[in-house]
């Protein structure tokens, strides 16, 4: 099964080449396009959000790789577990939204859940065979995104096109402003805490700018393990899709010898706020970490239609926080109408301006 949300025409070229049961696009209007190309091919096809979701629980297959960009990859996912599918997670924001409730879905089903995230899959490794009760902290690296050198003045206005400039990693547009803004590494650490069961005082960030080392972890007798890889996004696939064992590949390995040094730093979080949200998220609970995603979605669509300042999407955020009602113990119900409601809100502030 595939299934894209509005990139219709890749959506048809992998379908021919790869021939699954199903096609399915998110956006309906599209439909039209992807029933008129496959229809011939026998390729049963289907669009919107629902048909997505209720795709999770057929019989073609035994792991969903759930890579929708934002709050999108909750409904299928939980649906998937529920339906004891294995989750290759490549939507970090699953966890970050509703994090207790797919932890508790999880703990319910036969379902395992392996981490795409090139951070999250370093951790993931570096703990195979190990205590996690004996681990001291997750250290989460960040390459501090494209500016790490900038002063606080020069943030003032930095546009649209040079957030997108990212120094090592070729991303989509949205997680790219998350790495320039550093929301991204307040993500990977609520995602942390889900994923491998490691209270937030355990967690932290550090800044790599040479994007080499992706993770690593501190153990309570003072060892360090760390996975070190070329800053590309097939390792981490391939180890998720291969069951956590090592796949062979003809793609160009990491040459130790040719590095000149791996530097580190602590963040900034005066110049970059955004990474203190993963620890108040935690700490506080709740509707929280929702309330944070949904306000940064419609406040990085906002800078990326060039409508709000790089520094507005830090403001916009703590106004939602402010702002929005806080549920101590959510149920999916409440998750998505907060959810709805964040995001009417910021886009009153977006169109406020």
């Amino acid at each position: 099964m595939l299934v894209a949300g509005t990139k219709v025409d890749t959506l048809i070229q992998q379908a021919l080449k790869f021939r699954p049961e199903v096609a399915i696009i998110a956006d309906e209007s599209l439909y039209w396009k992807l029933k008129e190309a496959l229809e011939p091919f026998d390729i049963k096809t289907a669009a919107g959000q629902d048909a997505i979701n209720d795709a999770m629980e057929a019989d073609c297959f035994d792991t969903v790789v759930t890579a929708t960009v934002g709050y999108s990859g909750l409904a299928p996912t939980l649906r998937a577990i529920n339906a004891g599918k294995d989750i290759a997670l490549a939507n970090k924001e699953t966890l970050v939204v509703a994090g207790e409730l797919v932890a508790e879905a999880l703990g319910r089903s036969k379902s395992r859940m392996l981490p795409v995230d090139s951070e999250h899959s370093a951790i993931y490794q570096c703990l195979v065979g190990e205590d996690v009760a004996k681990v001291k902290q997750l250290i989460i690296t960040a390459s501090g995104g494209p500016f790490r050198k900038k002063s606080a003045v020069e943030l003032e206005s930095v546009t649209m096109k040079d957030a997108l400039k990212h120094p090592n990693w070729s991303m989509g547009a949205k997680i790219t402003i998350d790495s320039a803004t550093m929301i991204n590494k307040a993500f990977e650490i609520i995602e942390a805490r889900w994923l491998f069961g490691v209270e937030k005082e355990r967690i932290t960030a550090l800044v790599h700018p040479q994007s080499i080392i992706h993770s690593m972890v501190e153990f309570v007798d003072g060892a360090v393990k760390a996975q070190l890889g070329v800053p590309d996004m097939r390792l981490p696939i391939r180890y998720a899709l291969g069951d956590a064992t090592r796949l062979q590949t003809s793609d160009s390995p990491l040459t130790l010898e040719k590095l000149a040094s791996l530097t580190f730093e602590r963040p900034d979080e005066e110049r970059f706020p955004g990474i203190k949200l993963g620890h108040y998220a935690l700490e506080k609970g709740g509707t929280t970490a929702c309330v944070i995603n949904a306000a940064n979605e419609v406040a990085v669509a906002a800078f990326l239609r060039e409508k709000i300042r790089f520094k507005d999407i830090y403001n916009f955020i703590t106004k939602a926080l402010d702002a929005m009602p806080f549920v101590a113990g959510p149920t999916l119900d409440d998750y998505v109408a907060l959810n709805a409601e964040t995001r009417r809100f910021v886009e009153s502030l977006v169109h406020g301006i």
